[in-house]
C-alpha cells in the first residue's frame, strides 16, 4: 500500500450482489427512491453515491441522500418539474420534495478531458468542471475511496471501483489517486478529510497527515467566503470537538482562525477550554435535536482574542462595553480576511459579546428590558459557557436563571432587592468621595 495516504488505480470494479450486502431500500428517502426510479424509467443510469450509501454500509442514518447519473442537468430538468438547475462551478440538479432536496449530479470525467475552456489554475486548482463522463470515471473523480461506492438502483447492487469497502471495513480515511495532485486541485479536501476522520471515527491512511502537514497553506488561496461553509460542517453535524481536535493536529484551525489559533499556541488554557466546552454543548444539542447558531458558534470561536483584548483596552480606561464593542469590530475585521461570516451572524455575534457588559446592570426596569431583547437566551447561555470554564460569574449565571423562572413579583422582588444592596454601594461610595473633598479643603 502506498505511503502517500493516495490509492493504486484498478479499474476493475468489484460488484456486491443484494443479498451480500446490508442496505435496505426500506433506509432509503422516498424522495430519493423516487429519483432513482424515474431515472431508470427514463432509460438513464441512476445510482445512490457518496455519503448515503457509505453511512447505510456503516448502519448508520444518512444525513441527505445524493444521485449520480449519466443525465445532463437540463435532461434531469426535463424529466422533474420540481427541480432547479444550480452551480457553476459544478453544475447540479436539485429535486424539491417540499423541504427534503435530492441532489441529482451528472457523472463527470476527469478535467483533463475538458480542454483549455474547463479552469484549472497553474498549480492544478480546480475553478470550473462541467465535463461529463461515464461511471467509472466518476468515480474516480470523488476524492476519498470509501465516498465513491454506488448503490445501483437497476440490481440494488453496490459498485466499488476504488477499494472504498476495504476501507470503510479497516476505518481508513483515503484519497483516490495521488493525494497530493487532489489536494492542489482542490485545497478544501484537507478539512473534508479532518471532517470525515472526526465523523466517522476513522484514521488517515499512512502519510496523509504528514501530506496535509506540508500543504496546509495552500487553504490560504480558498475564498473567504467559500470557507464559512465548510466551518459549519466542522462544527454543526454533531462531532465539533473531535472536528477542533482533528483540525489542531493536522494544523488546520489556524488557517480558519489565526488570531484564536495563535492565543492556543502561546500557551491561553482559557482560550482552548472555552472552545472546547462551547463545541461540547454543541454537540449536545444536535445530539439532542435542538437548533443551533452560527453567530453563536462564531462568537464562541473568537472570543478568546476579543476577551485578550479587552483587558488591554480596559487598563486604558475604556469601560467593558466600550472595550466589548472596540475588541469586537477589531478581531472581526481581522477574521473576516480568512472566513467570510455573513452580516446576518455577524451582527448577533457582536450583540452576544456586548450584552456580557449589560448583564450585570439589572436596577431598576434593567432587567426586563434585557429579558425581552432578540439576542437574550443567546447572551444569556454565552454568560452560561463562561462559567462553565470558570470564570467569576456564577452568582450573575444563577440570578439571571432564577428571574427567567420567576413570576412577576418574585422578579420584582429580586430587582428590588438587587438595588437596595448596590444603592447603598453607590451612597457610601458617594461619602467616601465627599469626606475626602472636605478633607482637601479643610
Amino acid at each position: 500500500m502506498p505511503l502517500n495516504g493516495t490509492t493504486t488505480i484498478d479499474r476493475t470494479p468489484v460488484i456486491v450482489p443484494r443479498e451480500e450486502h446490508c442496505i435496505s431500500r426500506a433506509d432509503i428517502s422516498e424522495s430519493a427512491l423516487k429519483v432513482l426510479y424515474r431515472l431508470h424509467k427514463e432509460g438513464y443510469q441512476a445510482y445512490l453515491v457518496g455519503g448515503g450509501v457509505r453511512d447505510l454500509l456503516l448502519g448508520r442514518t444518512p444525513k441527505d441522500f445524493d444521485v449520480a447519473t449519466d443525465a445532463t442537468p437540463e435532461e434531469v430538468r426535463r424529466i422533474f418539474r420540481n427541480c432547479r438547475l444550480i452551480g457553476r462551478r459544478f453544475r447540479l440538479a436539485h429535486v424539491h420534495f417540499g423541504r427534503e432536496i435530492i441532489e441529482v449530479a451528472t457523472f463527470r470525467a476527469p478535467h483533463s478531458a475538458g480542454g483549455a475552456g474547463e479552469g484549472v489554475t497553474e498549480d492544478g486548482q480546480i475553478l470550473r468542471d462541467n465535463v461529463y463522463g461515464t461511471l467509472e470515471e466518476d468515480a474516480f473523480r470523488r476524492d476519498f475511496t470509501v465516498n465513491a461506492l454506488y448503490y445501483n438502483i437497476a440490481d440494488f447492487s453496490v459498485v466499488d471501483y476504488t477499494g472504498g469497502l476495504a476501507d470503510l471495513q479497516a476505518g481508513v480515511l483515503r484519497f483516490i489517486g495521488d493525494a497530493r495532485t487532489r489536494i492542489l486541485e482542490d485545497p478544501v479536501r484537507m478539512l473534508r478529510a479532518a471532517r470525515f476522520a472526526a465523523k466517522l471515527g476513522f484514521s488517515l491512511a499512512p502519510g496523509l497527515r504528514e501530506l496535509i502537514l506540508e500543504l496546509g497553506d495552500r487553504l490560504d488561496n480558498v475564498p473567504p467566503a467559500r470557507l464559512f461553509d465548510e466551518v459549519l460542517k466542522l462544527f454543526h453535524t454533531g462531532h465539533a470537538l473531535h472536528s477542533y481536535e482533528v483540525l489542531q493536529d493536522l494544523d488546520l484551525f489556524g488557517y480558519l482562525f489565526a488570531q484564536t489559533d495563535e492565543l492556543i499556541k502561546e500557551g491561553d488554557d482559557y482560550t482552548d477550554a472555552f472552545i472546547r466546552q462551547a463545541l461540547h454543548n454543541t454537540d449536545e444539542r444536535i445530539h439532542a435535536g435542538k437548533g443551533v447558531n452560527p453567530a453563536f458558534l462564531f462568537a464562541a470561536l473568537l472570543w478568546g482574542p476579543v476577551h485578550d483584548e479587552v483587558k488591554y483596552l480596559l487598563a486604558e480606561g475604556m469601560t467593558e462595553l466600550q472595550a466589548l464593542q472596540e475588541a469586537g469590530n477589531e478581531i472581526l475585521a481581522a477574521q473576516l480576511e480568512q472566513v467570510t461570516i455573513p452580516k446576518r451572524f455577524s451582527f448577533p455575534m457582536r450583540e452576544i459579546w456586548t450584552t456580557q457588559a449589560r448583564l450585570p446592570k439589572r436596577q431598576g426596569k434593567r432587567a426586563w428590558r434585557l429579558l425581552e431583547q432578540p439576542r437574550f437566551r443567546a447572551a444569556y447561555d454565552f454568560l452560561l459557557l463562561r462559567c462553565q470554564v470558570g470564570e467569576p460569574v456564577h452568582e450573575l449565571c444563577n440570578w439571571w436563571t432564577l428571574f427567567q423562572e420567576a413570576d412577576e413579583a418574585e422578579r420584582q422582588a429580586m430587582v428590588k432587592t438587587l438595588g437596595s444592596g448596590e444603592g447603598r454601594k453607590r451612597r457610601r461610595k458617594r461619602r467616601r468621595k465627599s469626606r475626602a473633598a472636605a478633607g482637601d479643603h479643610g
